[in-house]
């Protein structure tokens, strides 16, 4: 299974960024399509969760900025990226999980300057 992210980088504060990752090389159902960050010195945490049969969910830190949304049939997420401001600035990175074990795709630097 490889997980191919795109999308990132620099945009100055109360811009837009749209995250993609897209999954190959897998014929199982894909059952959670998730968004991951980390911060420089923070832990990693969950920014988005999707799962095939329809949630879509976002952090409450992100809420009312971020959508997310899912493709089953060609195994995509993606992660719309609106206002963004200076603490949004981490590596994000996309995590799906099949029946048989998670896949963590490559990260993508986004930094939101002041």
């Amino acid at each position: 299974v490889q997980l191919q992210a795109s999308g990132g980088g620099l945009v100055q504060a109360g811009g837009s960024l749209r995250l993609s990752c897209a999954a190959s090389g897998n014929s199982f159902q894909i059952d959670d399509m998730d968004w991951y960050r980390q911060a420089p010195g923070k832990e990693r945490e969950l920014v988005a969760h999707t799962t095939y049969a329809g949630i879509r969910n976002v952090a409450d830190s992100v809420k009312g900025r971020f959508t997310v949304s899912r493709d089953n049939a060609e195994n995509l997420v993606y992660l719309q990226m609106n206002g963004l401001k200076p603490e949004d600035t981490a590596v994000y990175t996309c995590n799906i999980r099949v029946v048989f074990g998670s896949y963590w795709g490559q990260e993508t630097q986004v930094t939101v300057s002041s």
